[in-house]
């Protein structure tokens, strides 16, 4: 079934951090977040798990570029965002994807804030599924700001079709530090999601780096 073309992008540390162990996520210099929001603008979704609404509370708005503010993605299995986060603040459209199980009280309360609440899945969140109903609502280009969580299941699902990581020029540590990718993980690098580097540049002081999911670099093209 057809999908969006997905872009994961994601600024983290030189030792692979997107966050500290005190959840400090603050990693893109000045001239990184202005390619950011640049990239919000160009695209039709940007799409975040629950966990960073709640650890970070982001508006993703476009405020540093001209263009349209991207319809905002909430992945929410239990309906967890708080009716008064930023992402409900009424400057785009917000979906939020959640299942079944997912609390009906809390459900009404967030149509209520003014999300539109797609049930989708029983225990979490069939993202397969929910891209292929983004797609049907027009959604061709969507921007993935996942945690590491989120990150993982969009790779291991291959829907992920472009990476763009930008290499900031700390090293922060921590075992229990979040890393760009989480969850299970594949036992051998073989089994491993594969990249094709298409391109390096600098941006400020961060160095960014655009890759190419194999098998997925020609989705684009034909959408």
């Amino acid at each position: 079934m057809a999908r969006p073309y997905v872009i994961l992008n994601a600024a983290m540390t030189l030792d692979g951090k997107i966050a500290t162990v005190a959840g400090d996520s603050k990693i893109s210099c000045d001239a990184d977040l202005n390619r950011i929001h640049e990239l919000r603008a160009g695209v039709d979704a940007v799409m975040i798990g629950v966990g960073t609404v709640l650890a970070d509370n982001p508006s993703l708005t476009v405020r540093r570029a001209r263009g349209k503010n991207p319809t905002r993605v909430i992945i929410d299995s239990q309906a967890k965002t708080p009716p008064d986060a930023r992402v409900l603040d009424g400057s785009a459209k917000t979906i939020l994807a959640t299942t079944r199980r997912a609390p009906r009280q809390r459900i009404e309360r967030l149509r209520s804030a003014g999300a539109k609440v797609i049930t989708c899945g029983v225990g979490k969140v069939d993202l397969q599924k929910l891209l292929e109903k983004l797609y049907a609502q027009g959604v061709r280009k969507l921007l993935l700001e996942g945690g590491s969580t989120l990150n993982w299941g969009m790779l291991e699902r291959g829907l992920v079709d472009e990476m763009r990581v930008a290499v900031a020029p700390h090293i922060v540590g921590g075992a229990a530090a979040r890393t760009l990718v989480g969850g299970a993980g594949f036992d051998r690098v073989s089994q491993g999601v594969k990249l094709r580097l298409r391109g390096t540049r600098r941006v400020g002081e961060d160095l960014l780096l655009t890759y190419e999911v194999e098998g997925r670099g020609i989705v684009e093209k034909n959408r």
